[in-house]
């Protein structure tokens, strides 16, 4: 691992300050050394650089990992913290793109926010994001747009913070629900337990929910990691985890080999060109979805299951035909 030449150190410093500021628990050496890409006895020196030009940044106690950890005893930072307007139009460009209407008048919110921040150089900003906004866009996507108000996700967001179940009506029964974490796709999934259900964990399409109002009764989350549970599967759909082999043609084993299909994917271009890649997840019509976009260029090695089901539901769909 080589380390980055000493012309970049001061922006990574002050890029560091600001990564340790956002960090309640503060930062560990691995951090720093996996952030920046540099060895550790480099992030040891950057450690070092911070706690000699910061005197706020201290060695935080009661932490139990067996790792120390450094951050800051106050904000005394903030006035060093300022958004460029490429960061202010990312999330523009967010806010336009997403169709559920709440949670673009919460963006709004949100960038409205930043540029009060920002106050003393508005007009360069706003300047600079409306050529940005006229330069970049997003293609129109076709996707169902869902009615959740905010006040529903606010319910949900303190639930999961506070280990709270929540009580609403879901598919015209009502259930006490277990909260453990939100993921966002073409819909709001809330991936919780059911309380009457015991310990398997569902996901939950979250505008389908009535009535939805938050209790005192609390929970245990367990050891519940939504990045991990999440990786389980392709999408959003859990089940069976597929070892899956996907092979790619020639004429796409490029764009195959670029492209982000799985958290544990593997991928080897073959001698006669085509591109193979394996990965291991759940929610196989999801694959099978993603599979058929891919058109002729995409074939389904393993396993036969797969196969057998992406046959039939071709089959079924040219029937209509």
């Amino acid at each position: 691992m080589e380390d980055k030449p000493r012309y970049s150190r001061v922006t990574d410093i002050l890029d560091l300050a600001v990564f340790i500021a956002s960090k309640v628990q503060g930062v560990t050496i691995n951090e720093i050394a996996e952030r920046y890409n540099v060895s550790r006895r480099t992030a040891e020196r950057m450690r070092d650089s911070i706690l000699n030009t910061f005197p706020q940044v201290d060695e935080l106690d009661g932490i139990e990992d067996n790792q120390k950890h450094w951050g800051f005893t106050n904000y005394s930072i903030s006035p060093l913290i300022s958004f460029t307007p490429k960061e202010v139009a990312n999330i523009e460009q967010y806010q336009r793109r997403t169709t559920n209407r709440e949670l673009k008048e919460e963006l709004g919110k949100t960038v409205e926010k930043i540029k009060a921040f920002n106050k003393k150089n508005i007009d360069s900003i706003e300047n600079n994001i409306e050529l940005i906004m006229r330069t970049e866009g997003y293609a129109v996507r076709q996707m169902p747009q869902y009615k959740i108000s905010l006040t529903t996700l606010e319910i949900i967001r303190n639930a999961i913070r506070g280990s709270k179940m929540v009580e609403g009506i879901y598919h015209d029964k009502k259930r006490l629900i277990e909260p453990l974490g939100m993921i966002y796709g073409d819909k709001i999934y809330l991936v919780a337990r059911e309380k009457a259900k015991g310990d398997g964990i569902y996901n939950f399409l979250l505008h389908k929910f009535e009535e939805l109002k938050p209790t005192e009764k609390t929970f245990d989350k367990g050891d519940f990691d939504l990045q991990k549970y999440k990786n389980l599967s392709f999408g959003v759909y859990h089940g069976e985890i597929l070892n899956v082999k996907l092979l790619f043609s020639k004429e796409r084993a490029a764009d195959a080999s670029q492209y982000n299909f799985h958290p544990t994917q593997k991928g080897n271009f073959n001698p006669d060109g085509t591109y193979t890649v394996t990965f291991k997840a759940s929610g196989d019509k999801e694959i099978m979805w993603h599979v058929f976009k891919w058109g002729k260029d995409c074939k389904i090695l393993s396993p036969k299951s797969l196969i057998q089901s992406y046959k039939k539901s071709l089959k079924e769909n040219l029937e209509n035909y």
